[in-house]
């Protein structure tokens, strides 16, 4: 018996000899001899027959206590790990969580998690053996134990979910982890803390006790105990939560609602570089994707601030000066001068700085990242090649490093012993030669990292003051933006926001038309809302909002000018959930019914219309409706301000009729409304005017102009229906009797009595053998009464604008019957009775929205009747560039196209030659 003993005695430190650390290798081999089962394969069979080779496990062995200790603890498990399919080869998710259910379908899971401790530990050691037998490239090593993390979370959580919530009920709400650090970006090492945001997707109350805020933090709490709790079959990993909001001094888990209000108000940089690598791992897939959508303006800003390079400058300065210390800077291989954190650093800069427009930079793996720097050319190839190369060799060194008992260190050892067993592991013939290729990895990552981190925060995302005519009133105004006029009131915190918000602002206000007066308007605004904290919180954040505003300000000074009154109404519209619908009459009269105006109090209506008439413009900045609408929704917002109004003064008994563009609903900004009355009521007609006229500090209502009643201004301003019948039938002008080609009725009695004497007049006005003649004239004696002398800048008047397409029509139409007030309306109409053929149409109605669309704009800025283009160069700049394009030269040639074109057809059907 004492020669078996000496024999098996002799095997083993014969084999012990041959590893990097030979007493423990005996003493692991002795151990599992000791313990070997009895009817299983010899331990000397199965070492010398494992599958990766014999070197590879007396290799696991010598350098890793953890590994040699599980297998001494349980021997079974090296039987396990030398069969062939499970060595051999990598192992996915579904191989991994069937034995999972395997190991654990007995007894399940119990709150102890034994068995699932227990097939960590065995992974760990598969996964370790493969990587030293160098078969597991690192790409595999770390996604297997990122997989294996992922699992033991799920399992965890999947189990104290259901207690909770059979000891509490179900929350209607969902639950989520989401991974950061390298499990998020799924490089998980031997020894990392798996760092954990903890989320739930909305507030509520579970029971008159608990609250699901309550409810999901215990749940995160178990979690978290249960990955603290030793256990004899072993840890499971680390669970970190330092990285949510407020840190330690935060709550474990909070609502989406919650995460959002706190990156929006209080993120810093190194919270945009934590989310970069952001990823789901357990839990609702809906609630993440939201997350991360919500968030992601957040971790990658459309502009990077100025001093971002120099903030993660100062994060580096401040772990090599506070974590690491002179004496290790060359030795600590992750947080060291060139280490693994250098080039996650340069990676995720440059994520953050182009990150926005470039979606395949939004990696939460850094080796894919950095290969799509390359592939976007924002890195150069060699450097790509250097940092690959160099964070592979270091990653392999910190996994050797921790292989040994799965700690966490990442500083190479100085003592000659440890450091040549680390360099022969490494493959190297000595330690000399493992600590040069140390140096020289390490070291060609430094001038990467000091390249990128040298050049000024300008350059890496440089918005410059050029777009100003007045660069230092510029300044000026964003130092007050900043600052605010007493700066001492304004909190370090708020400044800091601004430092973010600063260059998206500057970006937006670079594309607008006066980039001077955006920028004097938009600190207007700032200084009348008051709270510019959490209005510039709101803006970062909401980055489309900004743009908003920004494209506002500069569309239209009184726009502009509301806003600044009445800074509140720009959230109250925006997040009106009916705000990208138009609104009819009848909507906009049961919201006037709802305000509680009198007689003697008017102001709730003028407040109204002014909300409205910037709820239109927004709208129209932004491009939700087209100018037609546009002119719709002005039409209808005056009509039923004008009937509600005649409403509450008591003048139903009077009728009223819309002419002009208000009678085909096409108004622009800045108009007034061209009405007739109908009735015996001159008292009631001369209150509604002066009542919707009379301005206060809300504006007026809207102006009426009813000078196309019968005699004009010399005239009564209201008519009997005798009156009118008998004006039309003996006195009045072809004119007169044209406009009523817009005329609508819009309320009143005598509605369709007066419709009726008008269509009658209208028709025998159509038999006019002169009739296109006398039009003419009349398009003449307008251009020269009402004209600017410049026949280019006469948008309206002028030679093929907007006022002979109008004419052009309504000659058509009176010649051929056809009664409609509207002007696309009235094109449609004669072009399906034969007067205006499809390409016709189609080049009419293309110049004149074109047109329509320049006076839109123009009016749009000031809420003024305005139908002459600007003579000034730089005006007419602005007023280009308002309308999109780059230049007025560029405008210049589809307006006159657009002129012409109208020109052309006017002369085809009124004055042929």
């Amino acid at each position: 018996m004492f020669c078996t003993m000496h024999h098996r005695a002799g095997w083993i430190r014969e084999k012990a000899a041959t590893s990097l650390n030979p007493s423990q290798v005996e003493t692991t081999l002795v151990q599992l001899n000791e313990q070997w089962p009895a009817n299983a394969m010899s331990l000397a069979e199965v070492v010398q027959q494992f599958p990766l080779g014999e070197t590879a496990l007396l290799h696991l062995l010598a350098v890793s206590s953890i590994c040699a200790t599980r297998l001494t603890r349980n021997p079974e498990t090296l039987l396990w790990l030398a069969q062939p399919e499970v060595c051999l080869a990598s192992r996915g998710r579904a191989e991994m969580l069937a034995e999972v259910h395997a190991l654990t379908s007995d007894s399940g899971l119990d709150n102890n998690f034994g068995a699932l401790r227990f097939w960590k530990g065995r992974e760990m050691t598969r996964v370790a053996v493969r990587e030293l037998a160098a078969v597991a490239p690192l790409e595999e090593t770390t996604g297997e134990l990122s997989q294996i993390a992922e699992i033991c979370l799920r399992r965890v959580l999947e189990f104290w979910d259901a207690e909770l919530r059979q000891r509490y009920g179900s929350p209607k709400a969902e639950f989520a982890i989401l991974a950061l650090g390298k499990l998020g970006g799924g490089e998980l090492n031997h020894s990392s803390d798996v760092d954990l945001l903890f989320l739930y997707s909305d507030e509520g109350q579970l029971t008159p006790h608990i609250s699901y805020h309550q409810f999901f933090n215990r749940l995160g709490n178990k979690i978290l105990e249960t990955f603290s709790k030793s256990h004899p079959a072993g840890s499971l990993f680390r669970a970190d939560l330092r990285l949510r909001p407020e840190g330690s001094a935060g709550p474990l888990a909070r609502s989406l609602e919650s995460m959002e209000n706190y990156y929006a108000g209080f993120g810093e940089t190194w919270e945009r570089i934590a989310l970069i690598k952001a990823r789901g791992i357990a839990g609702s897939r809906e609630l993440v994707y939201d997350f991360l959508r919500l968030h992601q303006p957040f971790i990658y800003p459309k502009s990077a601030t100025p001093d971002l390079l120099d903030e993660i400058a100062n994060i580096k300065h401040r772990i090599e000066r506070d974590l690491v210390g002179p004496e290790k800077l060359d030795r600590d291989v992750k947080l060291g001068r060139g280490g693994i954190r250098d080039i996650e650093f340069i990676v995720q800069t440059l994520q953050l700085i182009h990150g926005a427009r470039n979606p395949f930079l939004q990696e939460p793996s850094m080796l894919k990242a950095l290969r799509a720097l390359r592939e976007l050319d924002l890195l150069p190839r060699d450097e790509v090649l250097a940092l690959d190369n160099a964070y592979r060799f270091l990653r392999r060194v910190e996994h050797r490093l921790q292989i040994e008992a799965e700690q966490q260190t990442h500083t190479v050892p100085d003592e000659p012993d440890p450091l040549s067993r680390l360099a022969h592991s490494l493959r190297f013939s000595s330690a000399s030669d493992f600590t040069a290729a140390l140096h020289t990895r390490m070291g060609s990552v430094c001038p990467i990292f000091q390249r990128i981190f040298s050049e000024s925060p300008a350059q890496a995302a440089k918005i410059t003051l050029e777009s100003f005519r007045d660069a230092k009133q510029a300044e000026k105004a964003l130092r007050a933006l900043e600052r605010g006029a007493t700066s001492f009131h304004v909190a370090a915190r708020t400044r800091q926001i601004f430092q973010r918000l600063r260059p998206i602002l500057l970006e937006w206000i670079a594309d607008a038309a006066d980039a001077d007066a955006a920028l004097n308007q938009f600190l207007r605004f700032v200084e009348s809302y008051g709270l510019r904290s959490l209005l510039f919180e709101l803006l970062v954040t909401n980055p489309k909002l900004l743009e908003l505003v920004v494209k506002t300000l500069d569309a239209s000074r009184f726009a502009g000018d509301l806003l600044i009154r009445r800074p509140q109404l720009l959230e109250d519209i925006t997040r009106d959930p009916t705000f990208d619908e138009p609104r009819s009459v009848e909507e906009n009269l049961g919201r006037l019914d709802s305000l509680g105006s009198n007689t003697t109090n008017l102001d709730p209506i003028r407040a109204y219309r002014q909300r409205q008439f910037l709820r239109i413009i927004l709208r129209d900045v932004l491009g939700l409706v087209q100018p037609a609408g546009t002119f719709v929704e002005l039409s209808d917002v005056a009509e039923a301000c004008l009937v509600f109004v005649a409403k509450l003064l008591a003048s139903e008994q009077l009728t009223i009729i819309a002419l002009g563009k208000f009678g085909g609903r096409e108004i622009s900004y800045g108009a007034d409304l061209d009405v007739l009355f109908v009735g015996e009521d001159v008292r009631a007609a001369q209150n509604l005017m002066t009542a919707m006229a009379q301005p206060t500090a809300e504006g007026n209502v809207w102006a009426l102009d009813a000078r196309l009643r019968p005699e004009g201004e010399k005239g009564p301003v209201v008519c009997s229906l005798e009156t009118y019948e008998s004006y039309y039938a003996s006195r009045a002008q072809l004119w007169e009797l044209q406009a009523l080609t817009r005329a609508r009725a819009i309320s009143g009695p005598l509605k369709n009595e007066f419709i009726e004497v008008a269509r009658a007049a209208w028709r025998r006005a159509c038999q006019d053998p002169n009739l296109f003649m006398k039009i003419d004239d009349m398009v003449k004696r307008i251009r020269r009464e009402r004209g600017s002398g410049s026949d280019f800048l006469d948008l309206k008047t002028g030679t093929g604008g907007i006022i002979e397409a109008e004419f052009l029509i309504q000659a058509l139409q009176m010649r051929a019957n056809i009664w409609e007030q509207n002007w696309e309306r009235a094109v449609d109409g004669l072009h399906r009775s034969g007067h205006l053929d499809k390409s016709k149409v189609a080049k009419l109605k293309e110049s004149y929205a074109f047109l329509r669309r320049c006076e839109l704009v123009l009016r749009r800025y000031d809420n003024r009747s305005v139908s002459t283009l600007p003579s000034d160069p730089e005006e007419q700049r602005k007023f280009a560039i308002r309308l999109g394009y780059n230049e007025f030269d560029a405008f210049r040639r589809d307006y006159l196209t657009a002129r012409e074109a109208i020109h052309v057809m006017y002369q085809q059907h009124i004055t042929p030659a």
